[in-house]
């Protein structure tokens, strides 16, 4: 048992360390190539923020292990809003000033909901997958001529922010070395995470759905944590949430999409049943926080996020799932 916990915590390092370099390996190549920062930021880098959940999720789904890859697909969304978000505003308080993020918070509500039919039948299929990687994107396309708009009515916090984030002094050399090391890592990394993960829910007697949505969902968010706890270090507030934002959307999308694909059939309820209803829930406080009059997630919203966060905890682990509706 402690063999597997140091395990588990070695891979999601591995894996986040990895991630991050396949981010800024393709991010150097992108601009090698000439493509605009712009897009680099909105795509590339907005998708390698949920590598870690992508790639356990496809993991676990080539094992056959569904309800792991759903769970940490919402349970990173979740995770993303209630722990790390509230624990960043408790400690410094965040204020949403790009006209950006206040547009892309319609596109994840409607996602939101998007997935919501999608696992209203208990089951995911193929053409689920389809619909959901559309989906995503649907919203890259969406962001980018959000951007666009921004740029020409003036200067939007949130893309400069981005841009100035963006790797500037390497070589292609160095970028497909990274590139290189990140993808034999990921693979390794992850197989660590979805074994040693599978001996915890055993020995507690936990089901693959909870340990997905508690474990593996804090520990893939580890980049998330960092690029808000960055962020907020530099005052750069917008591409904190931005991130937030970024990975929500496609984690319901592209980490929940993949495994329809690789291994369709029927899920645990409570996936729908319960845990599908908070994400919806948390994502409305967010949009909310984020669309009122002042625009800022203050100390004591994050302190409701976090009470929030342990009080779904406490549910996971103390109630037991329902039967089926």
């Amino acid at each position: 048992m402690l063999l597997a916990t140091v395990l588990l915590i070695v891979g999601l390092l591995l894996l986040c360390y990895a991630a991050d370099r396949l981010v800024y390996g393709a991010a150097v190549l992108a601009r090698a190539i000439g493509v605009p920062p712009l897009v680099t930021g909105m795509t590339i880098v907005g998708i390698g923020i949920s590598l870690p959940e992508l790639v356990v999720s496809a993991t676990a789904a080539v094992g056959g292990q569904r309800d792991l890859a759903i769970g940490n697909a919402l349970g990173s969304t979740i995770v993303n809003i209630l722990l790390i978000l509230g624990g960043a505003a408790l400690i410094h308080p965040l204020r949403v000033q790009s006209a950006i993020l206040r547009r892309e918070l319609p596109l994840m509500l409607a996602i939101t909901v998007m997935c919501g039919f999608v696992l209203s039948d208990l089951q995911l299929t193929r053409l689920d997958g389809v619909i959901l990687l559309l989906g995503a994107a649907f919203f890259c396309l969406m962001s980018l001529k959000i951007a666009r708009l921004a740029q020409r009515e003036g200067s939007d916090p949130l893309t400069a922010e981005q841009m100035a984030e963006l790797p500037q002094d390497s070589s292609s050399t160095v970028a497909v070395l990274w590139l290189v090391l990140a993808f034999i890592m990921m693979p390794l990394s992850a197989g660590m995470i979805v074994d040693n993960a599978t001996v915890i829910a055993r020995y507690f007697g936990v089901s693959e759905l909870v340990i997905g949505l508690t474990v593996i969902a804090v520990g893939t968010s580890l980049p998330e944590l960092a690029t808000l706890a960055a962020g907020a270090l530099k005052g750069e507030d917008d591409i904190a949430l931005g991130n937030i934002i970024g990975a929500n959307i496609f984690n319901l999308c592209i980490v929940l999409g993949i495994p329809a694909l690789i291994a369709p059939g029927r899920f645990a309820p409570a996936a729908f049943q319960r845990d599908y209803w908070v994400m919806l829930a948390v994502s409305g406080v967010l949009a909310g926080l984020c669309l009122m009059r002042r625009h800022r997630i203050g100390r004591l919203a994050g302190a409701l996020l976090l009470c929030g966060f342990m009080a779904y905890l406490a549910w996971l682990l103390c109630v037991p799932a329902g039967p089926a509706l």
